[in-house]
């Protein structure tokens, strides 16, 4: 009991010292929450947009209407807003291979990508990768302090360079995320030496964490997952793809078929929860960014190495930690899980997962499989044993959460 007694105190004390940040976070939600509602009025939505279709879903009203919007509140040109897309990978892979052709070359800027893309790209041999279409890539590495560096990604642009791919979040490496104004000036920079290339961006756990999105200041393509931040914890499935309409109707033809492209697409009974997801989500983001600012107050507070610090700007959801062991990565996996609505009595293991060369810990009591807007931890079992923690529907689950973490945490030190 009186170790539970000091970590209540230790949250409560951190919560008084992250103040400032949650009043920036909060003026943030509001300026968000504006431009999504703002999209609805332009567009009028109605209790008949819910609707959905069936079959090959033509004439979706409903749909067609909710990617118009996704558009605006990107910024962006044309959307594919669908549950077809199964995951970020999977609208990431769509949007490579809806550009990419045999004989082009492909840029990596922000360094090594997500560890599920290593299969997409080739970088770990599999069936249906770019590789074996022929299309080759390039990845430049992140400057030390993580920072982009712009003159070799010039340096490494090619005659048939078509796509230069950023990532806007860490992914599973040790480096920050990266903010919309630092990508804006690798865009420029990109755009002046060569205007021809696509300039695409994997947006995964980046959206409404800022007033932007990459595609308002110079991106072609974004990409990411509704059940990440888009989906504010209410869609079951889903992805989207915004941008440039000309790289849009390549892509749209890849997730149907050529000739056919956006125009099918059966929506089922999903339309009502993306549309309540969307208009949610810059509220539900700014939880989930409230609770990774404790977060890393607390985590710091106990000695260990957090990124971002407590007051540095965020440009995603995940904060980490670096736990130095396998016992304590596990203890601090265990502990979110153990505070979760779903699942709760479940220990979590590391074990292989498809997609990722080590073996992965999660912890993810969700409503939503692998939903990781919902609280969730999980790193791959490799040194220095970085935990990478994001998500938190609501910021009070997330404080009792911190709370136990911290307990479990003073137990094993």
């Amino acid at each position: 009991m009186e170790l539970i007694n000091k970590a209540r105190e230790l949250v409560a004390h951190s919560e008084q010292c992250v103040q400032s940040a949650f009043q920036d976070v909060d003026a943030i939600a509001k300026h968000n929450q504006r431009k999504v509602l703002e999209a609805f009025w332009q567009e009028k939505v109605s209790a008949a947009d819910f609707q959905g279709s069936t079959g090959y879903g033509l004439s979706d009203e409903g749909r067609d209407k909710l990617e118009r919007i996704y558009a605006r509140v990107f910024g962006a040109e044309a959307a594919l807003v669908r549950p077809q897309i199964v995951s970020g990978t999977h609208a990431l892979k769509l949007m490579l291979f809806g550009v990419l052709r045999p004989g082009d070359h492909l840029l990596f800027a922000t360094g090594a990508p997500y560890d599920t893309l290593e299969a997409v790209v080739g970088i770990r041999p599999a069936v249906g990768s770019l590789a074996e279409w022929g299309i080759q890539h390039t990845i430049v590495s992140l400057g030390a302090d993580g920072s982009i560096d712009v003159e070799a990604v010039l340096g490494a642009l090619r005659d048939n360079t078509k796509v230069v791919m950023f990532q806007r979040s860490r992914g599973y490496s040790d480096r920050p995320a990266l903010s919309v104004s630092a990508l804006e000036q690798a865009f420029a920079a990109v755009r002046k030496r060569r205007p021809d290339v696509c300039i695409a961006v994997d947006n995964c756990y980046g959206e409404f964490v800022e007033r932007f999105e990459p595609t308002d200041v110079g991106a072609d393509l974004a990409a990411g997952s509704l059940i990440k931040n888009p989906g504010a914890g209410i869609a079951s499935t889903g992805g989207y793809i915004v941008g440039k309409a000309r790289w849009m109707e390549g892509i749209a033809a890849g997730l149907t078929a050529p000739g056919v492209g956006a125009e099918a697409g059966p929506t089922h009974s999903f339309l009502r929860e993306f549309y309540q997801a969307l208009f949610l989500a810059p509220h539900t983001v700014s939880q989930a960014v409230k609770s990774s600012i404790l977060a890393s107050h607390v985590l710091a507070s106990l000695g260990l190495e957090v990124s971002p610090a407590w007051d540095e700007p965020r440009s995603d959801i995940i904060v980490t930690a670096k736990f130095g062991s396998r016992a304590r990565l596990l203890a601090f996996c265990r502990a979110v899980q153990s505070s979760a609505p779903v699942d709760s009595y479940v220990r979590p293991e590391a074990a292989p997962m498809a997609g990722y060369e080590d073996d992965v810990v999660m912890a993810a009591g969700a409503f939503v499989q692998g939903g990781s807007l919902e609280l969730s931890a999980d790193a791959p079992m490799r040194e220095p044993y970085i935990g990478y923690m994001q998500g938190g529907l609501t910021y009070e689950h997330a404080y009792i959460a911190i709370e136990k973490i911290a307990a479990s945490l003073m137990l094993t030190n």
